[in-house]
């Protein structure tokens, strides 16, 4: 059933991929999504959580009785994109760099497979289409805010994120433990400006954010415990002001602290900022930081995941399968896993032989073969997990 709709799905994502549509503004794909899923017989709810999209297929046996829940997410990023592709971005600075139009269009196809053996089915399938993943506070929040399952709470719920490092063909999963918690830091570092001739009467923002910079690498150098993965990112420093020769007064800098362990991430928290105040004292400037709280580590379902395992096993041959490791980049997904038992899980999309483009880079490419893939193991697992029935 994949394999006849590949073509209409590979046209979707064509769609999609020359659509994309920043975080909170994705209303043209809401409407698309909805659209498709209409076409499906299905009656969708558009605006949960602003620009998200929920549907439900009840299923001709007791659809009361279990319900699974399978999740994508459709906003783009603000890059301009330069893969030359005939169906590239045509929204000048928005590409969809993070496969987010591959996760849509898989969902939706397995959506209109599923829909085809509904008669067949025993129990109820939740198909959720995140908008927002790419920023805070993340679609899957304000989709649970806004009575996403005010409704219907799911048994189990699923996901899965395209992976440009894994060949074609091939599939990925984690039990536990997966991807990092995640919160952004600003600090704004304040001195006094004046002459570039005469530091001597200023207090120099710029070499007092440098001094920062270096002391919180101890954070992890020195404060986190060796078996406890950490990352703390400085991502961007400017000076409000300044010139060749002009001490600015002000230097604001960003950046994110990640990690697996809630209890040493509130203590990394108070690390850098005692860091980051100190080090301005010692210097005669100040220092004010703001940590903006954000997603959880994403934690997989010991049994959801190995059903995940021996299906994709079962699909794609065991060869193809393999564990993954801890991985330091974060999702939203974590909010759906904190609530129901959950796997988010990889499949590659990467041409075997042809260069290789991480997520959130001008140049991803997308091996479409991929996507007959997705939609197929999405639809067959979602069957698969309402006749296991693991959480019942």
């Amino acid at each position: 059933m994949a394999h006849a709709q590949r073509e209409q799905v590979i046209e979707w994502r064509r769609w999609m991929h020359r659509h994309p549509e920043l975080s909170q503004q994705e209303y043209g794909t809401m409407a698309f999504v909805a659209e498709r899923l209409t076409e499906m017989g299905l009656q969708p709810r558009t605006g949960i959580g602003k620009t998200g999209v929920m549907a439900m297929l009840r299923g001709g046996i007791e659809p009361d009785s279990y319900c699974v829940a399978l999740r994508a997410d459709y906003d783009a990023l603000p890059i301009t994109e330069c893969t030359g592709l005939p169906f590239a971005s045509e929204n000048p600075g928005v590409m969809h760099a993070c496969g987010h139009d591959m996760h849509t269009c898989s969902l939706l196809g397995a959506a209109k497979i599923l829909c085809q053996l509904k008669d067949q089915l025993r129990g109820s399938l939740m198909f959720i289409f995140e908008p927002s993943e790419e920023m805070y506070p993340g679609g899957a929040r304000m989709m649970m805010d806004d009575g996403l399952f005010s409704e219907v709470t799911p048994n189990e719920i699923y996901s899965f994120h395209c992976l440009p490092e894994m060949d074609y063909g091939r599939m990925g999963m984690r039990k536990g433990k997966y991807m990092a918690s995640t919160d952004e830091l600003y600090w704004t570092v304040k001195g006094k400006g004046g002459h570039g001739a005469t530091p001597h009467l200023s207090v120099d923002p710029i070499v007092v954010a440098s001094h920062i910079v270096i002391a919180l690498q101890q954070v992890v150098s020195r404060n986190a415990a060796p078996m406890m993965p950490t990352v703390l990112t400085i991502g961007k420093m400017a000076e409000v002001g300044g010139r060749t020769n002009i001490i600015p007064d002000t230097v604001k800098m960003e950046g994110i602290i990640r990690t697996f362990d809630e209890q040493w991430r509130l203590e990394a928290h108070e690390k850098i900022r005692k860091i980051s105040t100190g080090v301005a004292e010692a210097m005669g400037a100040e220092c004010d930081l703001f940590i903006d709280y954000g997603y959880p580590f994403v934690v997989n379902d010991d049994a959801c995941t190995q059903q995940v395992h021996d299906n994709a096993c079962a699909f794609i041959g065991k060869e193809n399968v393999e564990w993954l490791d801890l991985r330091m980049t974060s999702e939203d997904f974590a909010f759906f896993a904190q609530k129901i038992p959950a796997c988010y899980f990889r499949i590659g999309i990467h041409e075997p032989g042809t260069p290789f483009s991480n997520l959130h880079r001008a140049n991803l490419m997308v091996d479409e073969r991929s996507l007959e893939l997705a939609n197929g193991f999405i639809a067959y697992n979602a069957l698969c997990a309402l006749i296991n029935r693991i959480k019942q």
